[in-house]
């Protein structure tokens, strides 16, 4: 078995590279967008896509709907396999909500327009948010 060199996996990487290099964001063009747009935290803070991650880094992510909470094991800049990509990081992500809840949401039939202000308020009260 070929012997590789450990240290290549704790050299610090930009975290919008490494979030594309594990396949937690498709793209790379996307996982910067995310950073400027405030959805990924390292270690509680917001950052800027060029920001280093080094092993034992906590980043948090929101992305499609999903709240992903991931702690940094290796640090890779070229995006790898899946199997070798999960071995990169531990996963301390909530689980997801179930299906149910998701399909008994009420939505807006395409084209419907803009919510009147009664719904806007019912639809507040129905996510919990007043």
């Amino acid at each position: 078995m070929a012997e590789f060199d450990t240290s290549l996996f704790t050299q610090p990487v930009r975290i919008d590279s490494w979030v594309w290099a594990v396949r937690l964001i498709k793209t790379r063009s996307q996982s910067a967008a995310e950073c400027k747009a405030g959805h990924v935290k390292l270690n509680g803070t917001t950052v800027k896509p060029s920001q280093q991650v080094v092993p034992g880094d906590i980043i948090t992510l929101w992305h499609d709907h999903r709240n992903m909470k991931v702690e940094v094991v290796a640090t890779i800049s070229k995006r790898v396999g899946a199997p070798i990509a999960r071995t990169c990081y531990i996963d301390h992500s909530p689980p997801p909500p179930p299906k149910e809840l998701l399909m008994s949401m009420p939505r807006r039939d395409r084209g419907a327009g803009r919510p009147t202000k009664k719904e806007r308020r019912e639809l507040d009260r129905l996510r919990g948010r007043r």
